[in-house]
């Protein structure tokens, strides 16, 4: 399956780019080899090996006091109740501590100092604002008279209206409230209210954010403009490969995004979940896996993992702080050509119970009948694959929420099909004291503002009464539902918001021809032109059902077999 490819590599040899911290058997507390960028580490890390730690009785990181081997400001941590141990005499199961991984250190990190994956530029609006949002941050990207896309907070300065409901004229970002007007750079240039003679004031600008086109994805760095790192940027190599074709596509889900990168990291789910979406994922081949951790860093981790009945290692994950999660394949076609195979998904944090996810299905052997298919086909295939997820991962997500317990609690991690979800988890125990909030394997930090304030009926009058952020996509047909296809993908797909249009309008011309036709040949008295009008009056009624299965397609979610 294309969700899950992966590259081969021996164990224990896998190079990464951009993981920050390379690491050496016998060595322990601090490594640090700058923030690795488009380089690659020199160096391997080898399982066993004490991770990073900064030893001392207490720093100041971010704002928030960390204590190494304490309890973390503004972290709980959980005991599990007696009854709720977890005792393993099957030795199946993932360990919480092993020999060499000091769980209760911490890590600086800043989820500001990132670089954000916001949108595909193919599908970035040209003449409307586009309101998106990172974790509680609400932004609004545009493009200026220049072409360039620049990022704002969105809120308008004057009387705080969203900047995304406003407009763009000759380049100017309208707040549609009052008018005020701002360039590029933030600044206001237009108050038509200002008393003749007056000046602008100065406060009256927009904050605004370092904004990156990179492979065709939108990047914003959210901490102060002067601080961003270009070497913190994302690159994936292999795009620049000779003979590399891609398919890219955006999709909003209803759940959490550490939830959405929990499972983009399991490969042993996809049998049984996606049991025949394709021709690689057939549930009676689910069997144990094999894992190997080949490197550790406050960047992330990676790894190569196998079928147990594979010979080789063939497979390779590798997950880079805070969005990106890398599945690589290497494999051999028919005439011993090498193949490689890739699937980067990049997941942005939307919010409390949300999150936004750009997936690249990538390779060097794509058959070139593939350009033939419709892009809407394939995206259609795509969100059914989240939607055969959706219903347990979103409760997933509940469950957390309510419990208030890290998974270590409540999860049965296997050695032979968990082992990256518990990596992961870990890292966030060891980085989440610098986000907003997070679920870690053995501690956790929930958000300030509960989901349900966030949901109060205030914010739920302020969601419903924003136009939809996609332009173009807003329209009578549907009633707006998060967890339904046309709001996760097509209305941030310009391919498939213009095929429904498509379909929807030749469906109407089809059934308006279908009915005159068969309205006529009933006036007609020569049977020849009477069995001709009928015969196309029904092959119009078959090209409206046609439309309509096509408009099914976009606008439908899969529904399992049993379920019907």
């Amino acid at each position: 399956m294309m969700a899950m490819a992966m590259a081969s590599t021996g164990p224990l040899q896998v190079e990464l780019r951009g993981l920050g911290t390379s690491w050496r058997t016998g060595r322990s507390g601090p490594v640090r080899c700058g923030l690795g960028g488009r380089g690659r580490l020199g160096r391997r890390w080898v399982i066993g090996v004490q991770s990073e730690v900064v030893h001392g009785k207490g720093h100041v990181r971010g704002g928030r006091e960390v204590v190494s081997g304490r309890r973390r400001a503004g972290v709980r941590r959980v005991v599990a109740d007696a009854g709720a141990v977890k005792t393993d005499e099957s030795g199946s199961l993932i360990e919480s501590k092993v020999e060499g991984d000091e769980k209760d250190d911490v890590v600086e990190y800043d989820w500001e100092k990132e670089w954000y994956p916001m949108y595909l530029v193919a599908e970035m609006p040209k003449s409307a604002p586009l309101g998106l949002t990172v974790f509680d941050k609400k932004l609004v990207l545009f493009y200026d008279g220049n072409g360039e896309i620049n990022c704002f907070e969105d809120r308008c300065p004057h009387r705080l209206a969203k900047l995304s409901e406003g407009q763009v004229i000759d380049g100017q970002l309208e707040c549609l409230y009052h008018g005020w007007q701002f360039n590029g750079s933030g600044q206001c240039t237009k108050i038509p209210q200002l008393a003749p003679g007056a000046k602008i004031p100065k406060q009256a600008c927009a904050k605004t954010y370092a904004v990156k086109v990179s492979q065709d994805i939108i990047w914003v760095w959210l901490a102060d403009k002067s601080t961003a790192d270009p070497s913190k940027l994302p690159w994936f190599e292999h795009y620049e490969k000779e003979g590399f074709q891609h398919i890219s596509s955006i999709h909003e889900l209803p759940y959490d995004y550490s939830i959405l990168l929990e499972n983009l990291m399991d490969p042993a789910h996809i049998p049984i979940s996606h049991d025949r979406t394709d021709r690689s994922a057939k549930r009676e081949n689910a069997q144990a896996l094999v894992f190997e951790v080949t490197e550790r860093s406050s960047r992330g981790f990676a790894g190569v993992w196998k079928e147990i009945s594979s010979p080789t290692f063939t497979n390779t994950t590798r997950f880079e702080a805070p969005c990106c999660l890398r599945n690589d394949k290497l494999s051999v076609d028919d005439k011993g050509k090498e193949v490689q195979s890739s699937a980067v998904f990049l997941c942005r944090p939307a919010g409390q119970g949300k999150s936004m996810l750009i997936v690249r299905f990538g390779s060097t052997g794509f058959p070139k009948a593939i350009k033939s298919i419709p892009s809407w086909l394939i995206h259609s295939t795509s969100s059914s694959v989240f939607e055969q997820d959706m219903g347990f991962l979103a409760s997933q997500n509940e469950y957390l929420i309510k419990t208030n317990r890290p998974t270590k609690d409540l999860y049965l991690n296997l050695k032979s099909s968990d082992t990256w979800v518990s990596e992961f988890r870990k890292w966030n125990d060891k980085t989440g004291h610098g986000m907003p909030y997070y679920f870690g394997h053995e501690t956790l930090s929930l958000p300030k503002n509960p989901a349900l304030t966030e949901a109060a009926p205030a914010g739920v009058a302020a969601a419903t009464a924003s136009t939809y952020p996609a332009q173009g996509s807003f329209g009578q047909m549907f009633a707006r539902d998060p967890t339904n296809r046309y709001f996760r993908h097509v209305v941030h797909c310009k391919s498939c918001l213009s095929t429904l249009n498509a379909f929807q309008k030749y469906q109407k011309v089809a059934v308006a021809l279908g009915l005159v036709a068969a309205g006529v040949a009933i006036t007609l008295s020569s049977v020849i032109w009477r069995a001709s009008l009928v015969a196309l009056a029904l092959m119009a009624f078959a090209a409206a059902f046609a439309c309509s299965r096509g408009i099914a397609k976009l606008t439908q979610n899969f529904v399992r077999p049993h379920r019907k």
